[in-house]
């Protein structure tokens, strides 16, 4: 029975992770007293004399697997506790820092191993289980025989799996193999390859599937998974009254074709790579141009694009017209308050590229990897060396901003305007020509600046805040730099470096829109750093405001790369181009230009203008000093600029955080414990060894080819782990779990499938298919697996209480995304405008600190798809970050389902629901007015694909009658039955 107190209360759904480990059983160690091994290979084995009596054991088959499993996770090269490492029997005979030897070929008494191991102390307990009596049985006659040992065998611990830790062995660094399907004695079940290994599992283990589910359950549930949206009454209707043998696959191929499913999965995507729309840490400034990475995820899904390129782009999408993707790089968090500290600055860079390696680790291959940053990885084979090859492959992405390329039509809108703009500035300059000569800079003592003096007379007018032209014969330059030498006080201070190219007509090529990267010395960073950065010296916004500063008081350089080589012949630059300060200004300087890097050729200097006066005020052009009509000729030219200026600005290629790159400046070191100030041996850029064909660069490597190299390394069919990894994640967001529980996590913690011979199918499957998601999607909602009912069966739970396999479709609650967008469609107010840049939900501040106050009144600005909501780190939406959002300080494989008295508040008594009711009521009144019945039924169609039933109709007619048509509503968008996937 509906009543207004059916509130949001979802029952808990207890999810039993099973652990399972790897336990390594070596042949032929228990019980196998007085077995002798004759060997046809006596010579591979190095080893002294047997004593007579002693009886031979076989090192391969009984004696490793023992070293493996207790020993040499600790005792190895990298690890090397207590001075010593069983790699090899030459190694073994070292005494470490006890000065006696592990093993003593043929002396037990004065092998050091075997006496630890008697007293209890080796291995020790918190890293391996003890050794059993029967392999301590064995280990003594293995050294009273000699202590043979395989020539040539090492003790490599991450080679072979043992019950603590994974070695290369490990079940998901093997290629899949693609598995023949099993027989099964139901087979009319059998819709997909699915449900053959699904059902072969079930059987196993005595299990039936579920019923299908019927036809209005089964188009809300695809619908809603596919769409994040509900059906539409009208579409529910009609497909259950269409009884074509193909209308449940029509529908399938109508959902994904919908645009609609980009936004609902490019959000899981978003998840995994800690996307968001802030930096984080302290301050945890917006960044306003994230938002164009989230629209190249969800394109990416709409069009369906192969994998393998999906990975490419992002890693290293600028290399291949796809620039917007390297957002990836840089979507994590990004610390912008720097530190004057050389060991707190190395800190917060590890920090930042520990970021990049562990997202890239988790998110592509499924493996956590911060371990290894201080130490051999624990659990997986892993090397401290590995990562630091992996770090030197990102090790020249920087956080920023940068301008995307233009299209053909945009360069030519912008050089149209560019042309206008630079004949309109001639004209303006011509007309100042005239009274040039009146003083452009005048004394305050009232002196003319033009000195009687010769030699003053030769040389140019001084610096001045407000305008400084330097030119030169024109010149071939890629690279130009502008070395501050002196100030008049302070660090110096730059509003914009503009360089013109020689024309006709002359362009300013300096400008990030126009492909030009800016370097420097060192950039100020204190309270005003927002206001002071490297990007504001070519972004074309003048004052101080928009301004580079040097981190040197005095002095500094600052640089410009152009997009090409370029003939030039002056740069224009200022203090305060808005006449607004005086300090700061460079009154020593030298402007050098470079074809290739390094070789610099001086084109201008201060050298030869007049000696800076402190007295002198720097006076702009007024043209009230003109005659009559050249006043309104250069009134009519500024007015015409101004026009053109603004056009340009629009007609700008938009800027995009999508990370800056460049060389890197020093070699990549393994850092000992992970400590930024112990570096040891140079590494050199590289991948995981033990994962597919790994790959090793010089370290004089480009940079974009490291990233480039790193693409393709993990979208190489040969690696085992990618297909896998991607195949798990679809199914998960599927069926609530994935085939591997621990879909960022395929190592030794993450356990194994429940279905690995699904997981292998799929991932074959995938790869034959060019690696397109949404073929493996179809398989899956096309699967007799996805349609089964949700109906609870004691029989099979008894057998497999958590659905492990598989044998009906869990219901489970849908996530913060979904609800809110139900809640808009269901009340008629959702706007389903795609793209561009997002909502706030936060009140407007530009404190230094940003501080995110909740909205508290909503309009269609805020009634998009949550997609789109700007999405700060580590601030939530103040009724739906209750339920389970990221925060996006870390990768989210998968997100929790709480259910706790907040949520069921929110959706109760929150500003943004009671909106929402308000706006349902007033759709119900416009659908049916002045029937209350059919309110109802319209109300019970909109939000749950279905009519009432008798009693359901009753109650909601009794509860309008005494509360009104807003409550019943109210109680409509709090009911399960909204929130839940059937």
């Amino acid at each position: 029975m509906l009543q207004p107190t059916q509130i949001f209360l979802m029952d808990r759904i207890a999810i039993a992770f099973s652990i399972r480990t790897a336990v390594f059983i070596s042949a032929l160690i228990v019980g196998i007293a007085g077995w002798s091994v004759a060997r046809a290979d006596d010579a591979a084995t190095v080893a002294p004399s047997p004593t007579p009596t002693a009886k031979r054991v076989d090192f391969d088959r009984q004696v490793a697997p023992i070293l493996l499993r207790r020993c040499a996770g600790c005792h190895n090269p990298g690890e090397n506790s207590g001075g010593l490492s069983l790699l090899s029997l030459e190694s073994a005979r070292v005494g470490g820092k006890s000065g006696e030897p592990a093993i003593k070929p043929g002396d037990i008494d004065n092998s050091y191993a075997i006496t630890r191991i008697e007293a209890g102390e080796m291995p020790p307990p918190q890293k391996a289980k003890p050794v059993e009596p029967a392999e301590l049985v064995l280990l003594k006659r293995w050294i009273d025989s000699g202590a043979a040992w395989t020539k040539g065998r090492v003790l490599d611990p991450l080679s072979t799996t043992t019950d603590t830790r994974a070695g290369r062995d490990w079940w998901s660094l093997q290629a899949p193999v693609r598995p023949k399907l099993p027989q099964v004695k139901n087979a009319h079940w059998i819709r997909t390859p699915i449900d053959a290994f699904v059902l072969a599992k079930l059987e196993e283990n005595g299990l039936e599937p579920s019923p299908e589910a019927d036809r209005a359950t089964l188009i809300r549930r695809a619908t809603l998974d596919v769409l994040g949206l509900p059906p539409s009454p009208e579409e529910v209707q009609a497909f259950v009254a269409d009884r074509s043998p193909d209308a449940y696959e029509r529908l399938v191929d109508r959902l994904f074709a919908s645009p609609h499913y980009g936004e609902c999965w490019a959000r899981h995507w978003l998840d995994v790579v800690r996307f968001a729309e802030s930096d984080g840490f302290e301050m945890n400034r917006p960044r306003p141009n994230a938002w164009p990475f989230r629209d190249y995820v969800i394109e990416s899904f709409n069009s369906d694009k192969p994998y393998t390129q999906f990975i490419t782009e992002q890693l290293a999408g600028e290399q291949i017209g796809a620039d917007v993707a390297t957002g990836y790089l840089v979507a994590g968090p990004w610390d912008q308050v720097k530190s004057p500290d050389v060991e707190l600055t190395r800190l917060q860079r590890l920090a930042e590229l520990d970021d990049m390696v562990s997202t890239t680790t988790t998110a592509f291959l499924g493996l956590t990897s911060g371990c290894a940053k201080c130490h051999d990885h624990k659990f997986d084979p892993i090397t401290q060396r590995d990562y630091y090859a992996m770090q030197a492959i990102f090790a020249g992405v920087q956080h920023g901003e940068r301008a995307l390329p233009e299209s053909p039509e945009q360069g030519r809108r912008r050089r149209a305007i560019e042309q206008e703009i630079a004949a309109a500035e001639q004209k303006k300059r011509a007309i100042a020509v005239s009274i040039e000569p009146l003083a452009r800079v005048r004394s305050r003592s009232g002196d003319s600046p033009h000195s009687s003096n010769k030699k003053s007379a030769r040389l140019r007018a001084a610096v001045n805040p407000l305008y400084n032209v330097d030119r030169f014969e024109a010149v071939m330059a890629k690279y130009v730099r502008f070395t501050v030498r002196a100030t008049n006080n302070l660090e110096p201070c730059i509003d914009e470096l503009e360089i013109y190219s020689a024309g006709p007509p002359p362009r300013n090529v300096a400008l990030a829109s126009a492909g030009g990267a800016a370097s420097a010395s060192g950039t100020f960073a204190n309270g005003t750093y927002k206001l002071h950065q490297l990007p504001h010296i070519n972004d074309g916004h003048y004052g101080n405001s928009w301004s580079w500063i040097s981190n040197e008081v005095g002095r500094g350089w600052v640089q410009i790369e152009l997009r090409e080589p370029t003939r030039i012949d002056r740069i224009v630059w200022a203090r305060d181009r808005e006449g607004v300060f005086r300090d700061r200004l460079a009154t020593s300087y030298r402007i050098e230009v470079a074809i290739e890097p390094g070789k610099w050729q001086t084109v201008a200097t201060s050298d030869d203008r007049q000696p800076y006066d402190p007295r002198a005020t720097p006076i702009p052009l007024d043209p009230s000093q003109l005659p009559s009509g050249q006043k309104l000729k250069y009134e009519s030219l500024e007015a015409s600029i101004a026009l053109a200026s603004a056009r340009l600005k629009q007609s700008q290629p938009p800027v995009a955080y999508a990370g800056n790159f460049s060389q890197p400046g020093e070699p990549t070191y393994r850092l000992n414990r992970g400590d930024p100030m112990q570096r040891k041996e140079e590494v050199q850029p590289g991948s995981i060894a033990a994962v597919g064909k790994a790959f090793e660069l010089s370290s004089a490597a480009p940079e974009a080819q490291r990233r480039l190299a790193l693409a393709r390394w993990i979208a190489d069919p040969s690696n085992p782990l990618t297909a896998r990894v991607m195949v798990n994640r679809i199914w998960m967001y599927h069926f609530g779990q994935g085939l591997e529980r621990s879909p960022s996590d395929f190592g030794f913690n993450g356990g194994k499938p429940s279905h690995p011979k699904l997981l292998d199918w799929l991932a074959t499957e995938f790869m034959a298919n060019g690696w397109r998601p949404k073929y493996i999607h179809r398989l899956i909602l096309l699967s007799s697996t996805y349609r089964q009912s949700s109906r609870f069966d004691a029989r099979n739970a008894a057998i497999d209480g958590d659905d492990t396999f598989l044998w009906r479709f869990r219901s489970r609650r849908l996530d913060a995304e979904p609800i809110r967008d139900s809640i808009l469609s269901v009340s008629g107010t959702l706007e389903t405008r795609m793209g561009g840049p997002g909502f706030d939900v936060f009140e407007p501040n530009n404190n230094y600190v940003k501080v995110y106050f909740p909205k508290q009144t909503f309009g269609p600005a805020e009634w998009r798809r949550m997609i789109y909501l700007d999405k700060p780190r580590m601030q939530f939406d103040a009724t739906f970050g209750a339920f389970d959002c990221p925060d996006s300080a870390q990768p989210l494989a998968k997100r929790n389902t709480s259910t706790t008295a907040l949520q069921a508040l929110n959706l109760l008594n929150g500003s943004f629901v009671e909106q929402q009711t308000a706006r349902f009521a007033r759709r119900l009144n416009r659908d049916r007015p002045n029937d209350v019945p059919g309110q109802i039924q319209r109300a019970f169609w909109l939000a749950f694909g279905r009519a009432p039933d008798g009693e359901e109709l009753r109650a909601a007619e009794k509860l309008v009658a005494h509360e009104g048509l807003p409550i019943f509503c109210r109680a409509m968008l709090n009911a399960n039955e909204l929130v839940y996937l059937p």
